[in-house]
Parts: C-alpha cells; sequence; structure tokens
C-alpha cells in the first residue's frame, strides 16, 4: 500500500474523552472548533494561515464575540478534520489508500488552496492521488470504496471518475504487462500450482491469467461494481466471456446460496438488486456466460420476485443455448400454491422458445463477411436438438417421480422432441418406466400413448434386457423389443433380416422418421395386456437363446478347428430357431387380435391366414395365448 507522510513536527494532538481534543501547548488555545459532538481546542495562527473558510468563519465568531465556530457538515467528519489540523500545525501526518480521499474532501471544504499558501494540503494530497494511488491497482480499489460515504464531494471533486479510469485501464491491458499484485484464487494455473512443465531444465515465467482482476473486483459495493463493469465494457478490450466470469464470481460472493441454486435467507431487497443488476450487465453475445449460470439467475429472479423484464430476458437467452444445460439446472422449484414439485410450465416454455429460435435460424442463417468462408448452421443445429431431446428425456426421468404429474404434461414435452433424431432412445425408455412406475393407475389408453414415445430399434442391449423383463411395459412392447434385438443379432451375424409374414409386419413399427408408432389399427388389450410371469419366463428364454446364437465368441471357439466348426453350425440352428420362435410369438398375439374381431390396416401387406398352421395356434384369448409361449 502506498503512503505519504506530511510535516516534521511531533504529533502533539491529545484526547481528554471521546468528545474532546487539544494540542499540547505552552500557549493557551484561543479557538474552540465543534465537530459533529467533537470539540478541538486550537490555536488561530496556524489554522487560518492555510484555511480560507476558517478565516471567514473566525471572522464571524469575533463579531458575534464568541470563541467558538461550528462545522458540523465537513465530509470526513472529526477525523478528516483533525488531518487538516495538523497539516495546519506542521505535524507528521500519514496518508494512505483508507484516509486520503477524506482528506481531500474535507481540504476542498475548508478552501485549502493554493492562493492561501503555496503547496497547501490541496495540492499535496492531488500529488499523491496521481503519482502514486491511481498508479495501484489495489490502492485504486480501496480508494474507490472509501469515495461511497463522501458522496457527492468524492463525485464532484473527480475522484470516483479518475478511480474508474485507473482500475478498468489496468484491467483491460494486456496481461503481459501485469506487473502488481492480485488476487485470484478461482482456479489455479499449472504454473502457479508448481505444476508446469520444465522447457530446457528452466521453469517458465508464471502465466497471468485473463481474467486475473475478477476477485478483486467482488469487493465492491453493488452501485460502484456497476460502474466499474460499465467503464470496462467501454473501453472495448475484454472479452465478453471474461465480463461473463467476473458477474459469475460477483453472484457468487454477494449471493449466499447462489452456487446450489437457492438464495439463502438475508436482505431479500438487496439480493434482488444485485440479480437484476447483474442480468443487466450481461454481455450481449451469445455464449459469454454459460447457460448454468444463466438458469441459476433464473431461479434466484424467481425466489427473489424479480421485475418481469429481467426474467423474460433470461428466458431468451437461456433458449438460444438450452443445449448446454443440465438436468440438475432445469429442475426449478415450482411457485407456492402449484401442486407439482417443480416449475414444469417453465421448462416447456423454454424448449418452445429453443424451436422457435432453431426454426427462425434456419429460415434467416446469418451470412458471414464475404471475406471468409460461408458457415452453414446446419450441422450446429443439428447437435444441438440432439442434446436437447437427451436433456429432455433425462428432465422426465426426473419428474416422472412427482405423483402430481399430469399425463397430459409428461406427453407435450415428450412429443416437443420427438422428431428430433438421436441415436439412442434409452433416456426416453428410463422416463417412460418411471413413469409407469410412480403413476401404475393411469388407463390403458394412456399407457398406449405413452409407449409410443419409445422407438424399440433404438435401445441399447442393456435397456432391451430391462425391458423385456420390465412386468410394467405392455406385452406388445417387450415383443417388439424381443424382436429388433433377434434382428440386431442376427445381422451382426452376418445374416439377413428375416422375412416375416404380413401379419407378423403389421404389429410391428412402422414409418421413416423413427417412432415406435404401428401402421395398424390395434386393440386396447394388445397394447395394454401386462407380461405375465409365464410370458416374461417365454421372453427371457427367446432372449438368452437369441443371445446365444447372436455369435458371440466365447472360451470354447478357441479350444479347436472342430469346435469352431461345430459352434458355427449351432449358431446358425440357434438364429433359425430364434427366428421361428419370434415368428410363433407373434403369430399367436396376431391370432388373439384375429379372433376379437380386429382388421388390420391397409398398409398390411398379407393377410393372418398367410401364416402356416404351426404359427397360429393360440388358445382362445391373447392372455392364454402368452401363457402357452415356451
Amino acid at each position: 500500500m502506498k503512503f505519504m507522510k506530511l510535516g516534521s513536527k511531533p504529533d502533539s494532538f491529545q484526547t481528554d474523552g471521546d468528545n474532546s481534543r487539544y494540542v499540547a501547548s505552552e500557549l493557551a488555545t484561543d479557538i474552540v472548533v465543534n465537530v459533529g459532538s467533537v470539540k478541538f481546542y486550537l490555536h488561530k495562527f496556524p489554522l487560518l494561515s492555510k484555511s480560507a473558510r476558517l478565516q471567514k468563519l473566525v471572522s464571524n465568531s469575533n463579531e458575534e464575540n464568541t470563541d467558538e465556530i461550528n462545522i458540523h457538515d465537513i465530509p470526513g467528519g472529526p477525523a478528516a478534520f483533525e488531518i487538516c489540523s495538523k497539516f495546519c500545525y506542521g505535524m507528521t501526518v500519514t496518508l494512505n489508500a483508507y484516509n486520503v480521499v477524506a482528506a481531500r474532501c474535507a481540504a476542498e471544504y475548508l478552501e485549502m488552496y493554493e492562493t492561501v499558501e503555496k503547496g497547501n494540503l490541496i495540492y499535496k494530497i492531488d500529488v499523491f492521488l496521481n503519482s502514486s494511488i491511481f498508479r495501484s491497482w489495489k490502492d485504486s480499489i480501496i480508494v474507490l470504496q472509501t469515495t461511497k460515504s463522501l458522496f457527492p464531494w468524492s463525485e464532484e471533486l473527480k475522484v470516483v471518475s479518475h478511480c474508474l479510469d485507473s482500475i478498468a485501464s489496468k484491467a483491460s491491458i494486456d496481461t503481459s504487462k501485469v506487473e502488481w499484485s492480485y488476487t485470484y484464487n478461482r482456479k489455479k494455473l499449472p504454473s502457479e500450482n508448481g505444476t508446469d512443465p520444465l522447457w530446457n531444465g528452466v521453469r517458465k515465467l508464471p502465466t497471468v491469467p485473463k481474467d486475473w482482476w475478477v476477485e478483486d473486483l467482488s469487493e465492491l459495493q453493488l452501485d460502484l461494481y456497476k460502474r466499474v463493469i460499465t467503464t470496462i465494457k467501454a473501453k472495448g478490450r475484454i472479452s465478453s466471456d471474461i465480463i461473463g466470469e467476473a458477474l459469475h464470481a460477483y453472484a457468487l460472493r454477494k449471493l449466499p446460496g447462489f452456487s446450489k441454486g437457492m438464495i439463502q435467507g438475508g436482505d431479500m431487497s438487496k439480493y434482488r438488486s444485485v440479480v437484476e443488476t447483474i442480468i443487466r450487465l450481461l454481455p450481449s453475445e451469445k455464449g459469454s456466460v454459460s447457460c448454468g449460470f444463466l438458469l441459476k439467475l433464473l431461479k434466484a429472479s424467481m425466489t427473489l420476485e424479480c421485475g418481469e423484464l429481467e426474467r423474460h430476458e433470461l428466458m431468451r437467452r437461456i433458449s438460444q443455448q438450452l443445449e448446454e444445460a443440465s438436468v440438475a439446472d432445469l429442475l426449478i422449484r415450482a411457485p407456492a400454491g402449484e401442486t407439482t414439485i417443480y416449475d414444469f410450465d417453465m421448462v416447456q416454455r423454454l424448449v418452445e422458445d429453443f424451436m422457435t429460435h432453431e426454426q427462425n435460424a434456419r429460415a434467416d442463417p446469418l451470412m458471414e463477411d464475404e471475406f471468409q468462408e460461408i458457415k452453414s448452421p446446419r450441422l450446429a443445429s443439428d447437435a444441438s436438438k440432439v442434446a436437447v431431446a437427451k436433456l429432455v428425456d433425462g428432465y422426465l426421468a426426473e419428474i416422472a417421480r412427482d405423483p402430481n404429474l399430469a399425463l397430459s404434461k409428461f406427453l407435450n414435452l415428450a412429443e416437443m422432441v420427438s422428431g428430433f433424431s438421436r441415436p439412442s432412445h434409452d433416456g426416453i425408455y428410463r422416463a417412460i418406466d418411471m413413469y409407469l412406475k410412480e403413476h401404475p393407475g393411469i388407463s390403458k389408453s394412456e399407457r398406449k400413448r405413452i409407449c409410443r414415445l419409445m422407438d424399440c430399434r433404438k435401445l441399447s442391449a442393456e435397456a432391451c434386457m430391462h425391458a423385456v423383463q420390465n412386468e410394467r411395459l405392455p406385452l406388445r412392447v417387450a415383443v417388439q423389443v424381443l424382436f429388433f434385438e433377434q434382428v440386431r443379432a442376427t445381422t451382426s451375424a452376418g445374416n439377413s433380416t428375416p422375412d416375416l409374414p404380413g401379419s407378423i409386419r403389421a404389429l410391428l413399427p412402422g414409418g421413416s422418421h423413427g417412432s415406435s408408432r404401428s401402421t395398424t389399427t390395434n386393440t386396447e388389450d394388445d397394447w395394454d395386456s401386462v407380461p405375465t410371469a409365464e410370458d416374461i419366463k417365454a421372453l427371457k428364454g427367446k432372449l438368452a437363446t437369441l443371445r446365444l446364437g447372436g455369435g458371440d465368441v466365447g472360451v470354447g471357439s478357441n479350444r479347436s478347428g472342430i469346435d469352431g466348426a461345430k459352434s458355427n453350425a449351432e449358431r446358425a440352428a440357434a438364429n433359425k430357431k430364434g427366428l421361428i420362435m419370434s415368428k410363433r410369438l407373434f403369430s399367436k398375439l396376431w391370432s388373439s387380435k384375429e379372433r376379437s374381431g380386429e382388421n388390420s390396416s391397409s398398409e398390411t401387406s398379407e393377410s393372418p391366414g398367410s401364416t402356416n398352421a404351426e404359427e397360429t395356434k393360440s388358445t382362445p384369448s391373447a392372455r392364454s395365448g402368452r401363457h402357452s409361449v415356451s
């Protein structure tokens, strides 16, 4: 910290109680100066030689035949007046970043100008400020903090503006020119941790991080911080992502519980001002702040009941980079009075806004500079859609645990992203399974609709195994899973996809857009039958047979060439057997449909009677038919 000593005489100011100051001297004091509640017993001559204002006040007191004068409105109060008085006496006084602004404002109040005496206090303080304080990073911050209690004097004397310019200039300087100390505990660089690699046996010089100034500024009060950030942005030399880092650090410092997505008890009005100010200071560039940070701000704005304008701005920005969000970020508590645990409507609006933004981006893509390569947003857009679809799947799996979540809401959100092509449907399967587990009382038609969200062809091997054994799924879904798993194993073994009769194909998913919607008109019983123990046992057997014959090379395949040839024949036989058993299972399910009087759709190319007699045997009901499958 920089400091300046003024005067050379010993400090002879003494205290007589809390409200009295006097100068120890052989000469009796001849004036009493009342500053607030403190009385100063002083001598006229040293004071009047340097202060034009005291000259006027003493002159007026002489006319009133009194030796007391009152100056209750001096900036800095008794402490600042004492500094000015000691300077008048020539006593040693030390100025530093903590008291220099108060002394400067008090000297201005007392009119300690050069016209009164050369080398007066105002001149000396201005030299100290310009030559030392404003050249120091941390001193400039300290001085700026002290100006808060000295408004409007510090503003009118341009101390605040000088501090702002000094801080902003240093924050905007090239990091290679930073030679002063700063606080940086947020994340250590390799060089700062002592893990930086050596080059030719010599350790490289420590690298200054681009956001080195962020933590020191987080100590500022809100209004001063706002002015500093505004000044830094106006200089235009700091990237928007660094500004975003600074705002994030400030939120963590000033909002207790912000990192956990909640605001803990305290001055809620103060916290509201912090959140609203941060939102207004956010850089306009997309990606300058993380989506997680924006969602935490949204949660805080809802808790603190911030203005609609700020919340609308956050929603707009979040929707533009929704693909960066995590499921935990989206778990926003529902407002008081809502029956659901989480604010589902808020997330649905975010997804809707994301889709609108994507559509607008495709319809009117931004053109790059003619000297630059023109980039199509299509690839980035498709990747964003896949990420958002995965995000929604995970979110649905979490909120499905809410017993008060209506199926219509679950379906609406899931169907919004159903057109987004994604390689795996494990996420939506998990969400469906969780909803069925927590809502066992849904109707047959609802069960049918929710299961149609899933494409059995896009389930992983682990998800298929789980689905076949899942008692909460309709038997029809389990059968479809078994079929596609068998097709996958058959294809991987080098065989062609089995040629199934049209009646069986009618039970399988149709269409080219990857949904599991059947092209047939199916009975409610087909969709909503729940597998019995015998059904599950039969399906497990099919899957085990399938995996055994699916081409997995085991230890036995390495025993001998004869064993290898034998295993090839066994695999072929197992594949054939698995296909026949799968056909039987589908045919029996179809047979129960035919007996109930259902007709297949026009897209079915073969009639139920096209299957052979062995494949179409069934018991009088679908349920008993499933029991007969071995």
